[in-house]
C-alpha cells in the first residue's frame, strides 16, 4: 500500500513545466464534472474520483505515459496518484490544486 508521502507532489510551476514539456503526458482533473465545467486547465481529461467508475475509468489510461493530476485544493488529487501508483502509473499531483498552475 502506498501512502501520501510516497505521492510525487508539485508546485505549480515545476507541475506545468513537467507536464508541458513530456511529450504524450496525461492531464487528468479528478474534480467533478460540474468544477471541471466552472473552469480546467486547457488539454485536461475529467474523470470524478467520486464516481463509482473512477477505479475502472483510470485502467483505460496509458500507462507508458506518466499522469499529472489536480483538483482543487490538492487532496483528491493526492489520493487519485495513490490509485493510480498502486496501478502501476506514474502520477503526479499538482501540490495545492488548481490555483497553483500558473
Amino acid at each position: 500500500m502506498f501512502f501520501t508521502s510516497a505521492v510525487k507532489n508539485l508546485d505549480g510551476a515545476t507541475f506545468k513545466s513537467q507536464y508541458e514539456s513530456t511529450p504524450g503526458a496525461i492531464l487528468l482533473d479528478v474534480r467533478t464534472p460540474g468544477e471541471y465545467e466552472a473552469g480546467h486547465i486547457d488539454g485536461a481529461r475529467n474523470i470524478d474520483i467520486m464516481s463509482p467508475y473512477f477505479s475502472d475509468a483510470i485502467l483505460e489510461l496509458d500507462k507508458s505515459k506518466p499522469v499529472f493530476v489536480y483538483c482543487r485544493s490538492g487532496n483528491r488529487s493526492s489520493h487519485a496518484c495513490i490509485m493510480l501508483k498502486e496501478a502501476g502509473y506514474t502520477a503526479y499531483n499538482l501540490d495545492g490544486g488548481i490555483m497553483e498552475y500558473r
